[in-house]
């Protein structure tokens, strides 16, 4: 239970008792849609007595950031900044890494959080988009984990150092459980396709722009990660 618990101490603020090593998440790093199955059952609870649906989209999205403490859309705010930096690598990797909020940050930060509150609003089972949402988002993070080459020293390069090849694979096979879902294959198969597309995307243009991925981006792919399934759960 250890690597569960501190997978959950690092993607939530839920009480789980005294810190455990962040090693032991490290070194099985492919959990990480576990703790998508955990989050997303939690902010699923209160929503399904929610009758109206724009309001339990708003609830969705407000749990969602109350139980993470907005760690990852931290990283979403950040890498906004940075893909909106203007100049040369040096100058975007100074944007991405500044802790000051800029309009990047907030242009990327609004239109994610746009679509994600379209996306549960169009969604048929609001509780099918949390779950399959949140399971896809932290598989793109354990994607990155794995593959993102890191360009500085932090979190991401601790994580990375322990990663082996086979760890996407691995979240991949704790994904599939998501066509149990009340739900048609399709609209999981439009998900399982967002999952790997987002976080490819994404390695493409950090590696392009910042020279690698850092704990930013990987933030960011959880975040993009999941409008845009939601948003596939809601079209297809």
């Amino acid at each position: 239970m250890k690597p569960v618990i501190s997978l959950l101490q690092f993607t939530t603020v839920l009480p789980l008792g005294k810190a455990e090593d962040l090693e032991n998440f490290g070194r099985h790093s492919y959990i990480y849609p576990l703790a998508g199955y955990i989050i997303g059952l939690i902010v699923a609870l209160p929503v399904f007595f929610i009758a109206d649906r724009t309001i339990a989209a708003a609830v969705a999205i407000a749990m969602l950031m109350l139980i993470t403490g907005a760690h990852h859309f931290d990283g979403l705010l950040d890498f906004g900044d940075g893909l909106m930096a203007h100049g040369n690598r040096e100058k975007r990797v100074k944007a991405l890494i500044d802790r000051n909020i800029g309009a990047g940050a907030l242009a990327l930060g609004i239109t994610i959080t746009i679509l994600l509150f379209a996306g549960l609003q169009e969604s048929p089972s609001l509780i099918v988009a949390i779950i399959t949402g949140e399971v896809c988002a932290k598989f793109s993070m354990s994607f990155l984990t794995t593959f993102g080459t890191p360009f500085r020293e932090g979190i991401h390069s601790y994580l990375h150092k322990f990663s082996q090849p086979s760890f996407p694979f691995l979240s991949f096979l704790l994904c599939l459980p998501l066509f149990f879902l009340p739900v048609e294959p399709i609209k999981i198969l439009g998900s399982l396709i967002m999952m790997f597309l987002c976080p490819i995307v994404l390695f493409v243009i950090s590696k392009h722009l910042f020279g690698g991925v850092n704990g930013d981006v990987v933030g960011a792919s959880n975040e993009i990660t999941r409008a845009c399934v939601i948003l596939a759960i809601a079209l297809i």
